[in-house]
């Protein structure tokens, strides 16, 4: 997972492959809380790992429950309708499928049990109404306490005395959880009669109710639905374990991957697998509207693929004016696929949106017009114009995305990445977009960038790279390390390839003096010999070969094969191949004038010999070696002499590279230097050609 500040993504060209989704947040909440309710232990198989399941989790334990959990299999041994603890303060993060039926629940068990419970959350859940759902929990004589603003979270729970005699009515045209909290809590509380939800208003998001009856059923209770009006629990009604479940992939999550498909499935198909046609999720139908606008789509009972439409037929996509009550999560993929149609699409039916993680229609209409998208918003609806060229001239923007803390705000506009493909592109002017905040995918798809940068494809040229060049001991490595690290971007250490073709040449007794003999044993890296790079740990064959390539030894080692062209030819395709999505930082000899020429940022770091050899003595004697000061020195003056006058590439700085000198410079402060000029360079910096 990406947990940048900001996540450059390069232009992208096309999208194959195949991606196994998460499991769905919905399934994954409603499951869990059922389980919980229920008596005897549930095994839950393909638990979404999330922020959203995390809290509901830590509710659960916090509740009594026991819970063992093996990565994404959880044994829950529920609290069989009863309360094993009187008090307990739960944060829900902003996991509106968490605050919303464990508001219910509580609300419900304490009026019949007893016991006082408080339920909050972030600011953003604090802002989220659910006043709808207080005001019809308060008449059937449960206490709940708004503790800040009337109508909105943080809640105090304090028993009550249930009156159960009416039908329960809740209002239905604002969020469907409100009915899905009664319906999944009322069970609790129906041994003596059947129980009757009226819903007052038209109820939006009808799918979302689809998915709970349907769970409801799988733990024993069989709600009889009276169109979408009245909903009755029968009398004597419980929760019944399945005794194991599983959670099917979250077809709201598909929606990036189908839309992927359908913008630049051009050679392949982009598969999905953990969803498809025997999904429960109202959210499978977002196939139909992707298919409306032009993608073809194949599917199975668990899995789909997508492919963009032929030429005047499905591509480019086809504007669209769509009801989206059905698909209201899924709908927002389709307002940044409307970039990529031949007119305006219109989505109505959304008000939904604007009390959800953000305002939506609000969030979306501005970082769309941050693209060049013209953008008509309503009240509940939202127009689409993608942006328009005219000769040579396009109006695509570069945009850095701002994500509100919502997750579906970052991988939606992921998707503008692709815009070299757009009709109103012009050829070799794309545009870059840099997500801000990305970890906020974690709410549903820890790893979503990861899984999209699995099935993406561009020129490597378009690939940003950052060189960090200069003398021995300079600190490029810790430098280009942190750099990787604060710009989720790949690591190479070129150093770390000479230096292991320096350690196995002198573990198999290979002479230093044997060019050809070196050569060939270069060739074999990557190759014959398997490599893994992290930021901590290089692996050869799968040993960890981590401290041996830093010894003085094998770095005296590496600086003598360095030399040789043979060594330095087999070694740079090597270097190259290390070029991947969404960029890579690049540390050591030559990066930026003659294996990438062409990068993005190329920075030459120095420092004094005489700073150079006292960072290089104290690490030294902290791994037990007896060296002074003076033989550091010699050394390190040395190595310099041989790297700046040897007669292949010579140590020098690129010409275009920016000079830093760290001698009394901390890492934080060299790193907060270099993304300073990589920030006041973007977005020119990636988009060069």
């Amino acid at each position: 997972m990406y947990t940048t500040a900001f996540l450059d993504l390069p232009p992208l060209l096309t999208a194959g492959g195949t991606v196994r989704l998460p499991g769905s947040k919905s399934i994954s909440n409603r499951v869990l809380l059922l389980a919980g309710l229920s008596e005897g232990t549930t095994v839950v198989h393909d638990l979404l790992a999330s922020d959203d399941t995390r809290v509901m989790l830590d509710a659960l334990r916090a509740l009594g429950c026991d819970l063992q959990q093996d990565g994404d299999t959880v044994h829950i041994t529920g609290l069989g309708g009863k309360l094993s603890v009187q008090h307990a303060d739960l944060f829900l993060g902003n996991a509106g499928t968490a605050m919303r039926p464990l508001t219910a629940a509580l609300a419900l068990l304490s009026a019949t049990q007893g016991g006082t419970f408080t339920l909050s959350g972030i600011p953003r859940m604090h802002e989220r109404p659910i006043g709808d759902l207080v005001d019809a929990l308060r008449p059937l004589g449960c206490i709940v306490e708004c503790t800040g603003q009337e109508g909105y979270p943080p809640l105090r729970l304090a028993g009550g005395q249930l009156k159960l005699s009416a039908p329960i009515q809740v209002r239905g045209d604002v969020s469907s959880q409100f009915l899905t909290a009664l319906l999944l809590s009322l069970p609790l509380v129906s041994q003596d009669q059947a129980l009757t939800i009226e819903v007052i208003g038209e109820l939006i998001s009808k799918p979302y109710i689809e998915i709970t009856l349907n769970l409801l059923a799988r733990f024993g209770i069989q709600v009889q639905r009276e169109g979408w009006q009245r909903f009755v629990i029968p009398q004597g009604s419980r929760y019944q374990s399945p005794g194991s479940i599983h959670v099917e992939a979250d077809a709201s999550s598909a929606s990036y991957f189908i839309a992927a498909g359908a913008i630049a499935g051009i050679d392949e198909p982009v598969r999905i697998e953990g969803v498809g046609s025997a999904s429960i999720q109202g959210d499978i139908r977002f196939v139909e509207a992707a298919q409306a606008m032009g993608a073809k789509v194949t599917s199975g009972p668990n899995w789909l693929e997508v492919q963009r439409g032929e030429p005047g037929k499905g591509w480019p996509l086809k504007a669209i004016d769509l009801d989206c009550n059905h698909i209201p999560d899924a709908a927002m993929t389709l307002a940044v696929m409307a970039l990529y149609a031949d007119g305006t699409t219109r989505l109505r039916n959304i008000a939904s949106w604007r009390v959800k993680e953000t305002d939506r229609i609000a969030a979306m209409a501005k970082e769309l017009r941050k693209l060049g998208a013209t953008v008509v918003e309503g009240e509940d609806f939202i127009e689409v114009t993608p942006p328009a060229s005219q000769g040579d001239q396009t109006a695509w923007q570069h945009a850095s995305i701002h994500t509100y803390d919502d997750h579906r705000m970052a991988m939606c506009f992921s998707l503008a990445a692709f815009n070299p493909l757009a009709p109103s592109a012009v050829k070799g002017k794309p545009v870059s977009v840099r997500i801000e905040d990305p970890r906020c995918v974690a709410k549903t798809f820890p790893d979503y960038f990861e899984a999209l940068f699995q099935v993406a494809r561009t020129h490597p040229d378009w690939i940003p790279v950052i060189t960090v060049d200069g003398p021995t001991a300079s600190g490029k490595g810790t430098l280009a390390s942190a750099l990787a690290t604060r710009l989720g971007y790949q690591f190479l250490d070129s150093g770390s390839l000479y230096r292991i073709t320096g350690l196995l040449a002198v573990e198999q007794g290979i002479d230093l003096d044997d060019a050809n003999a070196l050569e060939q044993l270069a060739r074999q890296l990557g190759e014959g010999i398997a490599l893994r790079f992290d930021r901590e740990h290089i692996w050869v064959d799968g040993r960890d070969v981590s401290e041996s390539v830093r010894r003085e030894d094998i770095g005296q080692a590496a600086s003598r094969l360095s030399a040789y062209p043979g060594v330095r030819q087999a070694l740079l395709e090597l270097q190259k191949a290390f070029r991947g999505l969404p960029g890579l930082v690049a540390d050591g000899r030559d990066m930026g004038t003659v294996v990438f020429p062409d990068a993005a940022l190329k920075v030459f770091l120095t420092a004094s010999v005489a700073q150079r050899a006292e960072r290089r003595h104290r690490q030294l004697l902290s791994k037990g070696f007896s060296v002074t000061l003076d033989e550091i020195c010699a050394d390190l003056q040395a190595r310099d002499l041989r790297d700046t006058s040897r007669a292949v590439a010579p140590l020098a700085p690129a010409a275009d590279a920016r000079k830093l000198d760290n001698s009394a410079l901390s890492i934080d402060e060299s790193v907060d230097t270099v993304l300073g000029w990589w920030v006041e360079g973007w977005p020119h910096v990636i988009v060069r050609h």
